[in-house]
């Protein structure tokens, strides 16, 4: 549980593009009293965290430093951003093995030293599996244990939609669920504009735009990152955003529902899976699941989703 001292201290783990980027977000919201960033090359987050002070009279106050897990003993939020990265060409799926083996030797050393009560904020990818592992690994309720899930996702599907509609992207509301990544599954059944069921607007507007069909739309989505690692070398600015959101959500006390990955405890019929759904969350972490009434289409692209992470799960990560 986020505590009710004065002010909140976020833990950052890995100083990399997304892990300083996400920094900076946080610092520039205002959302933390102190910002503490870790990393194996300490320079590296050294020189990082000089950067962010440089900027310190145009923010609200905050304490940029830099250190080890003990550094993190009372932090109310950890948020892992370290591990390997996604190469070119490499699916999320690929990085298991490697990130696995990292985060074997990570998450026991770090949950030594934290308080019972701080959450962690997974990110690195494939997120849906490193958030069970942390979950397995660490000893804390799956409540605290958060995966960035679909959040990155589902922003991407309303503004890929928003673009087709002409439509501020803030007034689309549409849910991408189940594994973040190849069988990942946009829910359209609940996907409206003010309420009004997507496909009777895009009725109306596709008849001015193109005529991408949605496995076209969703292919866009479910390949942009590779297509921007291609060109970039990595993502970070969005994802940096999707966890400011997050973190917002929780040190709020907001109650907001967003897509995460969480521990599967029989929605849906899975058991022993993080995948992400929409869920409720707020200073304690996950408050509850909601349970979408999915389309017969919609439910097997989730069995599908769940199953493919559950294939990891049981037979290929050694935990």
């Amino acid at each position: 549980m986020v505590s009710e001292k004065e002010g909140v201290k976020i833990g950052i783990i890995g100083a990399g593009f997304v892990g300083s980027t996400t920094a900076f977000t946080v610092m520039m919201n205002g959302l933390a009293s102190e910002i503490v960033l870790v990393d194996i090359d300490q320079d590296k987050a050294e020189g990082e965290a000089m950067d962010l002070r440089h900027g310190a009279s145009f923010v609200s106050p905050v304490n940029i430093e830099t250190g080890g897990y003990q550094e993190c003993q009372d932090a109310d939020i950890v948020i892992i951003t370290a591990g390997a990265s996604q190469e070119p060409g490499e699916t999320r799926l690929d990085l298991t093995k490697r990130n696995v083996e990292i985060f074997k030797d990570m998450i026991p050393k770090l949950t030594a030293e934290i308080n019972s009560d701080t959450l962690l904020l997974v990110v690195t990818n494939p997120v849906d599996i490193l958030s069970y592992v942390t979950w397995k690994l660490s000893d804390l309720p799956a409540r605290q244990v958060i995966g960035s899930g679909t959040v990155l996702d589902s922003s991407r599907f309303r503004y890929i939609l928003s673009q087709r509609c002409d439509i501020d992207a803030r007034n689309i509301h549409g849910y991408i669920i189940g594994e973040h990544g190849d069988s990942e599954v946009p829910v359209w059944s609940a996907t409206n504009i003010v309420g009004v069921p997507f496909e009777e607007f895009d009725e109306v507007c596709n008849q001015k735009k193109n005529n991408d069909d949605k496995s076209e739309l969703i292919s866009k989505i479910k390949n942009v990152a590779y297509e921007i690692i291609d060109r970039k070398g990595a993502t970070y600015y969005a994802i940096a955003l999707a966890i400011n959101r997050i973190v917002k959500g929780i040190i709020r006390d907001e109650n907001s529902i967003l897509t995460l990955s969480t521990l599967l405890q029989g929605e849906y019929g899975f058991s022993d899976v993080y995948l992400s759904l929409p869920c409720i969350i707020n200073r304690n972490g996950i408050r509850e699941i909601l349970e979408l009434e999915l389309s017969p289409a919609e439910q097997e692209a989730l069995n599908t989703s769940a199953e493919v992470l559950q294939d990891l799960i049981g037979g290929k990560l050694n935990i």
